[in-house]
């Protein structure tokens, strides 16, 4: 599903994309939405591994994975050891203003398609550098490792049961993300100051920031962390509870919403105790708050809930599955889910050297063919 343009700020931008696997494209991917054109350099053998992580294909043959993170792009195979193509990336590299790559340390420079080589005949570039586990690791980085690393799945999952990770490749997707606002902190700068700069970020540095309060608990207690499920460390009542037809969770955030949420329940009792005023006296009382709000749920269906607690400004909502999502979404089975920031989408995600014939004959001239042209 193809959407109108009209709130790019990133047009005339122009990105060479040489990522593969997740949080490149996706990087890469959220400039394209935002205006910028975007050129998808693959090995002509395969091109990304994404395009073989299936099923689901779609009947072309294209799989989901690849599919959700690689729209906005034109794309061009090209065998970076031999000369002629790293010649032609490395042309394309002068005329870009980024580049996204996720090499292994020392490949690029290998043929001469480094960094310090390509920034030093075209010290406007923009480049960024994605990895697993920082500059000086050669360590593959993906998702799964990363969780486990980082914390993350020991935090995650049930209080008694094993380390869970997230149903989405979060650490990737925060990478990706971090990777698009490092890239436009330094298209900034350069506009500012004429120059470039190299930013990197990793896997690893992207899972570590993102444990925010969960770090900063530790920090300040000097204790462990631990799991709570579908409860939360800081907050009570702020859990899953299960209604009479279905799960839904109930998030409050401060002491007036607290109250709110005792007398859209019908639990007057807990809204007149003194003890149970503050976060702090509920935290105190987790076991007999939670049971009594979870015993009082249970009487009726969730939709009933959450009209009283909607209606008394309670956060709450019921657990959606992803189809129930897509159902109220614009999410394509060729483009994937809208853009998250001010854009459009342009372009489908580009077959395996799909524009490799109008990239060669073209360079970025390419980028001026209307969709859909492919030589």
């Amino acid at each position: 599903m193809l959407t109108a343009a009209g709130h790019e700020t990133l047009t005339g931008v122009r990105v060479l994309d040489l990522s593969r696997v997740l949080a490149g494209p996706l990087c890469a991917m959220i400039l394209g939405d935002m205006g910028a054109s975007v050129l998808k350099v693959e090995r002509p053998d395969g091109g990304d591994e994404t395009r073989g992580w299936g099923p689901p294909f779609d009947e072309r043959g294209e799989s989901a994975y690849y599919l959700s993170v690689n729209r906005n792009k034109l794309g061009l195979a090209a065998d970076l050891s031999l000369e002629p193509d790293a010649a032609l990336v490395r042309s394309l590299a002068a005329q870009a203003d980024v580049v996204v790559e996720n090499f292994r340390p020392g490949v690029l420079d290998r043929r001469g398609l480094g960094v310090a080589a390509l920034r030093a005949s075209s010290p406007g570039l923009v480049w960024c550098t994605i990895s697993g586990f920082g500059p000086r690791s050669s360590r593959p980085g993906y998702d799964f490792v990363v969780q486990a690393e980082s914390g993350w799945m020991s935090i995650t999952g049930e209080p008694d049961g094993a380390p869970m990770k997230h149903g989405v490749a979060l650490a990737d997707v925060l990478a990706g993300k971090d990777a698009a606002l490092a890239i436009l902190g330094a298209l900034v700068a350069r506009a500012r100051t004429g120059e470039g700069r190299q930013v990197h970020v990793s896997l690893e540095a992207s899972a570590e920031a993102a444990l925010l309060n969960v770090a900063q608990n530790a920090l300040v207690s000097g204790r462990p962390s631990s799991r709570w499920g579908n409860a939360h460390a800081n907050l009570v009542p702020y859990q899953l509870f299960e209604a009479a037809d279905r799960a839904l969770v109930i998030a409050v955030g401060n002491d007036a919403q607290w109250l709110a949420c005792a007398r859209a329940l019908g639990l007057d009792a807990l809204g007149a105790d003194p003890a149970l005023r503050t976060n702090a006296g509920r935290l105190a009382q987790r076991e007999r708050v939670v049971g009594t709000i979870a015993a009082r749920v249970r009487e009726r269906p969730a939709s009933v809930w959450l009209a009283q607690l909607e209606g008394a400004s309670v956060p709450c909502g019921v657990v959606r599955s992803v189809l129930e999502v897509l159902e109220s979404s614009a999410g394509s089975a060729l483009t994937g889910m809208p853009p998250s920031v001010p854009g459009s989408v342009r372009r489908p995600p580009p077959r395996l050297g799909e524009h490799s014939a109008l990239v060669r004959a073209r360079g970025w001239d390419a980028f001026a063919a209307p969709p859909g042209t492919t030589g």
